[in-house]
């Protein structure tokens, strides 16, 4: 797993240069939200089994198809592993938002999820709207923790969003 600080030496190194201006201004930039970073952090840690909860809740009740029967998460079985794979992305979008790197969420989460996800017919819209709001409720937990600025959580969350989403080929 790469941070923001080990990703930028590695592609300076690559190419043999000293850092420039941008480097010099993106780890300066990283370094002044790093309190930020581990505040959010730990208000994520400490309201983590609620964020998933409400979470959950508000995606069936804006698909409430998901757990009526033959949806796919009816049954207490598929509903637990729903709530256990929203748990991983929480969890997972945390650890890059303190790295400022979204590198751990591709090798960790990412890399294969779609086509397991098809695989089981897991539906990937529900797994995005699902991630969409713990984004928002996450933003809410770090505004409550009295961080002002909750630009840099939008990150990790849109990146998994992101990749998951279909794409046009």
């Amino acid at each position: 797993m790469r941070d923001a600080v080990t990703s930028l030496i590695k592609n300076y190194d690559v190419t043999g240069r000293y850092f420039d201006r941008n480097a010099i201004d993106s780890l300066k930039s990283y370094f002044e939200s790093g309190t930020a970073r581990v505040q959010a952090a730990a208000a994520i840690n400490s309201n983590a089994s609620a964020i998933v909860k409400q979470a959950g809740s508000k995606l069936f009740e804006e698909q409430p198809e998901l757990i009526r029967p033959s949806g796919n998460a009816y049954t207490t079985r598929r509903y637990a592993a729903c709530l256990r794979d929203m748990d991983y992305y929480l969890r997972y979008a945390t650890y890059a938002l303190v790295a400022g790197n979204t590198n751990v969420l591709d090798e960790r989460v990412l890399q294969g999820l779609r086509e397991t996800y098809n695989s089981l017919g897991v539906p990937i819209g529900p797994t995005v709207r699902g991630v969409q709001i713990m984004k928002d409720l996450v933003k809410a937990q770090v505004a409550g923790a009295g961080i002002a600025n909750t630009a840099f959580v939008d990150e990790p969350f849109d990146h998994i969003t992101r990749e998951l989403s279909e794409r046009d080929i």
